[in-house]
């Protein structure tokens, strides 16, 4: 015999399969290349300039030490924050605010399972006004809503890297075409 659940699941244990996605045309994806990390300052810092930043949520994949963390230093730099700015790997999420904008850092790569987000109450943060930016979003699986840029960033060699952005909202395509690169 056995029990009738009390409670719905709250959350999937398998994705859904991956829906037909059509390629992204020009307008949806821009390619550079930072050859120092000054580029990449300059870059976060036009990223930093553009309104819809304010309220974007930004993923960034690549492997250990493709420079994520990095971008993101210079990233919250560029927007005001001030003191240290620390990788988030151990604290999952790292909280900020300058100018009057909340700035939400998170670094999901020690989740295990995605149902650890659900567990943890980033929900909320989600829902609220800010600038969102994730490391390793895919350990979160499906609970994250859609990323307005997801960025990849491949290193080439010890200061190259090749970089992707993907416009994945109406939102990110404005940030994209407001960039100057």
């Amino acid at each position: 015999m056995t029990a009738a659940p009390h409670h719905p699941q709250i959350v999937e244990t398998s994705a859904p399969p991956p829906a037909e996605k059509s390629p992204l045309d020009a307008s949806e994806r821009l390619q550079m290349q930072w050859t120092s990390e000054e580029d990449t300052d300059v870059f976060a810092r036009q990223l930093a300039a553009l309104p819809e930043t304010r309220n974007a949520f930004i993923t960034l994949h690549g492997d250990l030490g493709a420079g994520k963390t990095t971008f993101v230093r210079h990233l919250l730099r560029a927007l005001g924050v001030t003191g240290r700015i620390k990788s988030p790997t151990y604290a999952v999420v790292e909280p900020h605010q300058a100018n009057g904008l909340d700035i939400w850092h998170f670094d999901f790569y020690r989740f295990n399972d995605p149902r650890e987000l659900e567990d943890a109450g980033f929900r909320d943060i989600f829902a609220s006004p800010g600038l969102k930016i994730a490391e390793w979003p895919e350990k979160a699986g499906s609970l994250t809503p859609t990323a307005d840029i997801a960025i990849y960033i491949e290193a080439l060699d010890d200061e190259k890297r090749r970089v992707t952005l993907e416009a994945r909202t109406f939102s990110g395509k404005t940030l994209l075409k407001g960039l100057n690169v």
